[in-house]
């Protein structure tokens, strides 16, 4: 099956802000939504579909749920689109052939879409018994998907951009291993190559912490659903740890400038637990993104459900796509806004000039009816949009970019000081 991606703004990882990520407790690998709603206009579309517009930016194609199979080759399970039960493998081995999806991978590339590997996944149980099985791992990833060469390439000459890796069972030793051997083949390479993960929102991650904390990544999209007490309809129930992955972002991480993505469902039917629709979400994100500077966008699960609930990617993409940035500091959390205000439109008048004698003038507190006549007062419990003007403590400020609960003047820096009034 196809994850999707979709980004606001991300200064280390020119990804996206959305994503199909990886991990449905309630079901296989091979499921989708596509593979089980009755109606076949619902079904998983070809991978170009996901590519016409700018919604989505990244898409992991999940997953490769066997890594030692016949003939020592891995495998892999795309559901509908290309399984080891419906194409041909390749001799000796149940790597099914998916070289039909070279097409449609290299469309999506020069439309500036990111087509990564998702290593692993629910019934993955993947796992190595040695630091050099795991490189030797790395070596058989790099010469079927990625910059290296093969006379069993499933995806025939087109070349991936990276790896995802979504340990949900098995072992957890020796991913760094696998990941350094990947990460030393690509350093020549003349194309970038990312590698992410997909763990769990508990902090820290069960299985996937020793390779989170050994080796650099470029984006981690934390899986808020599918843990109940720890998901995003828990947000504001205590339950919501980006807190915890911002900080180990800052000051575990090998990589201090990796991003941390919202992973949400992507409709009620993509999971068991944690769905929230996509005006809860959209607050979710804005109001993170405020708060925390690691913040690299959302990640949903999966591509089909996100295209059948509405295009809730356009959506969210819609909603993140502002200007301004994440702050440099991170706050206590507040609890979001659960109505939209009113945009207040700032005065069009200008208070008049005087000229000042020759001499030199007494100081004059300028007229409270200047620039902030009509301006609202701030308000902790609005939103507010970038360019929106609010008076405090005598001056009237100005929005940076989307904020709320930012004092003007305060650490956050979400505000102008544009004068006294």
């Amino acid at each position: 099956m196809f994850s999707v991606w979709v980004k606001s703004t991300l200064a280390a990882l020119s990804l996206g802000a959305l994503r199909a990520a990886a991990f449905d407790n309630s079901r296989s690998d091979n499921n989708s939504y596509g593979a089980t709603h009755p109606d076949p206009s619902t079904w998983q579309k070809t991978l170009s579909t996901y590519c016409q517009d700018d919604a989505v930016d990244v898409i992991p194609l999940a997953f490769v749920n066997v890594f030692f199979g016949p003939g020592n080759a891995p495998s892999l399970n795309l559901a509908n689109t290309c399984n080891p039960s419906d194409e041909a493998v390749f001799p000796g081995t149940t790597l099914p052939n998916c070289n039909f999806l070279a097409a449609d991978i290299k469309t999506c590339q020069a439309k500036g879409k990111a087509i990564l590997l998702s290593l692993g996944g629910a019934t993955g149980a993947a796992s190595f018994s040695s630091a050099d099985q795991a490189t030797q791992f790395g070596d058989t990833i790099w010469n079927l998907f990625l910059g290296g060469s093969s006379s069993t390439r499933p995806f025939g000459d087109a070349v991936l951009d990276g790896i995802d890796i979504d340990v949900e069972g098995g072992g957890t030793q020796f991913w760094d291993s696998m990941v350094n051997r990947i990460r030393t083949l690509a350093s020549g390479a003349s194309k970038k190559y990312y590698v992410t993960a997909a763990p769990q929102c508990p902090y820290p991650d069960a299985y996937q912490s020793q390779v989170l904390n050994a080796v650099e990544m470029d984006a981690v999209f934390v899986q808020f659903y599918n843990n109940n007490g720890c998901q995003n309809s828990d947000y504001n129930n205590g339950g919501y740890t980006f807190d915890d992955w911002d900080n180990w972002a800052k000051t575990v991480s090998k990589n201090k400038n990796v991003k941390i993505y919202i992973g949400a469902l992507a409709a009620p039917s993509a999971g068991g637990t944690g769905y929230v629709d996509v005006t809860t979400l959209s607050n979710i994100a804005l109001e993170t993104r405020s708060h925390f500077s690691s913040f690299g966008g959302v990640m949903l699960w999966d591509a089909s459900q996100a295209y059948n609930n509405g295009r809730i990617d356009m959506a969210i993409k819609n909603a993140i796509r502002q200007s301004g940035s994440a702050p440099t500091t991170t706050p206590p959390k507040t609890t979001p806004p659960t109505t939209t205000p009113p945009t207040t439109t700032p005065p069009t008048t200008t208070p008049p000039t005087t000229t000042p004698p020759t001499t030199t003038p007494p100081t004059t507190t300028p007229p409270s009816s200047g620039g902030c006549a009509g301006v609202a007062a701030w308000s902790a419990t609005t939103a507010y949009n970038g360019g929106q003007k609010v008076t405090y403590n005598g001056h009237l400020w100005t929005a940076k970019w989307w904020t709320y609960g930012s004092t003007p003047g305060g650490s956050v820096g979400d505000w102008q000081d544009s004068g006294a009034c």
